[in-house]
């Protein structure tokens, strides 16, 4: 177990603002995450669960407990002559676990290639891009319950996800802890292209290989979105928004351009594209800037406050509802205490 007081968390939120935490704590095992839960003193405080904060955003200092796992570890917890069943430790790299799906042949989750963060809060997010989302191979999450210090499993149903939402981000619910997640892979590659270019860019190679797709999403994240190791960000900063579809056509006949997927009666529309149509791409408000080539994405210029962010993020919001009558709705989670 890890105990230290005044930590600055720089290098752990991808935004790389350097606010401080009153104590972060970092536990190696359940039993750890028990012995913590049960103290006194974390049951008093304000306390926080992060991953790898890369879906977080610090508006200031955080005058309490942040709590990270180091549980890590991939293991086959089951196989069948057609799939195999992998547990997961929470704090294993996102991109690390794909990566060694796609060498061992292993297919599900190679279009959700470099998506930053650990895998315990990718399950949380319910992360998606490219036509998949971690709930379609999630079969059971391990988690427990800060109130009551039970574990529980939860199955793929009780998980209860929606676009990149989940059980575990309600907050009228009990608060959980993820130490562990059940991803089932098929052992037959099952591609899904209909995202984008990928089937142009997929057309290219023959045989096709699952190692072809991680290769091509990494090309493509590569070239539109900034390495936050380099420039402070944290991806996709809105979500996409679904309307009903009457709203869609009406946007239709004034911006026949506007592009759309549909969704059971609704219409997802590219967030990117309605930021970018109200001039935001591109633009820098002092220490921030809207990234030049994705408009989704707000980065660090090295020296922005949480504040500044979120300032930015609000004129953004803005702009849109008033030109599409569309709320954005942050995806990155504001930090407060």
């Amino acid at each position: 177990m890890r105990i230290e007081e005044n930590y600055l968390l720089k290098e752990h939120n991808t935004f790389r603002l350097p606010v401080k935490a009153r104590w972060f704590m970092e536990y190696e095992s359940e039993d750890e995450l028990v012995c913590i839960l049960r103290d006194e003193y974390f049951q008093e405080s304000l306390s926080l669960h992060i991953g790898s904060g890369s879906n977080l955003l610090f508006l200031n200092d955080y005058n309490g407990i942040i709590l990270h796992s180091a549980i890590k570890g991939i293991t086959i917890a089951g196989e069948t002559d057609d799939t195999v069943l992998l547990r997961i430790g929470a704090a294993e790299i996102w991109d690390d676990v794909v990566a060694y799906a796609v060498s061992k042949g292993w297919s599900g989750i190679e279009n959700l290639s470099l998506i930053p963060g650990e895998s315990g809060a990718a399950a949380v997010q319910n992360i998606g891009a490219y036509g998949v989302e971690i709930k379609q191979v999630v079969e059971t999450v391990e988690a427990y319950n800060q109130l009551t210090f039970e574990k529980q499993t939860f199955t793929n149903e009780a998980c209860g996800y929606d676009y990149r939402s989940s059980f575990f981000k309600n907050k009228q619910h009990d608060p959980y802890i993820i130490t562990h997640i059940h991803l089932r892979l098929s052992k037959t590659p099952r591609y899904t292209l209909h995202y984008g270019n990928l089937k142009e860019l997929a057309a290219a190679c023959s045989p096709l290989t699952i190692q072809d797709i991680r290769r091509i999403i990494i090309d493509i994240r590569r070239q539109k979105l900034p390495d936050p190791a380099v420039t402070g960000n944290a991806g996709s900063f809105f979500t996409n928004p679904i309307i009903p579809a009457d709203h869609y056509e009406a946007l239709k006949k004034r911006y026949p351009a506007i592009p759309a997927y549909p969704m059971k009666g609704q219409v997802k529309i590219p967030a990117g594209w309605l930021i970018e149509q109200c001039g935001w791409k591109g633009k820098t408000c002092g220490q921030v800037a809207v990234y030049d080539k994705q408009a989704l994405v707000l980065v660090n210029l090295g020296e922005a406050t949480g504040d500044e962010i979120a300032l930015v993020a609000e004129r953004i919001r803005t702009a849109v509802a008033e030109r599409f009558g569309i709320e954005l709705v942050p995806e990155v989670h504001y930090v407060l205490s």
